[in-house]
């Protein structure tokens, strides 16, 4: 269980700097948006590794032997994709107003990883419900807490955050290759 939760954290680093964008942004009722940013990161977060982990084991039979080369290639992939966002320009700049919509989308976007993320369950010898609760309340508190820290430091963190979530995924793995 603690691959899952080490995998919760490391999904959860887009979602925490996404959030850290928009608190810097909006400070003016920074605690009714640290709740919505939550709930919308934690809930797509949580429900996505479904998508990936019922895709997973209907193509296991076909690709059992080369689902841990999938597995790491998936998170190789992602975690590539998070340490080159690290460095480019966030899309938080483009917002205006942050609105359900805007938040809807930005949970959609940054939970894709986690669908991916979801075929690695397959491999690990946990309830794939449990890893995504774990997901989710993971990503609910990050959120939450990027939000509130956006609003009080700007967006210093920002990119460091995903810059560890993408190293910590392609450790990850490298571990299911183990």
């Amino acid at each position: 269980m603690i691959e899952v939760f080490i995998l919760a954290i490391a999904l959860s680093m887009d979602a925490f700097a996404v959030s850290i964008g928009l608190g810097a942004k909006c400070r003016s009722d920074a605690n009714n948006l640290a709740y919505k940013t939550a709930f919308y990161f934690g809930l797509f977060q949580g429900i996505m590794p479904l998508f990936g982990y019922f895709s997973g084991k209907g193509l296991s039979s076909w690709v059992n032997d080369y689902a841990p080369w999938i597995a790491f290639m998936l998170l190789i992939l992602i975690g590539g994709k998070m340490i080159y966002e690290s460095f480019v320009e966030n899309i938080e700049d483009d917002i205006s107003r942050i609105t359900h919509r805007i938040l809807l989308t930005l949970a959609i976007a940054t939970s894709i990883d986690a669908m991916a993320a979801g075929y690695a369950i397959t491999l690990m010898d946990v309830s794939v419900f449990s890893a995504c609760l774990v997901i989710g309340l993971t990503t609910f508190g990050f959120s939450w807490l990027g939000v509130k820290i956006g609003g009080k430091s700007g967006t210093m963190l920002e990119s460091k955050a995903e810059l560890l979530g993408g190293i910590v995924l392609i450790l990850i793995g490298f571990k299911l290759l183990l």
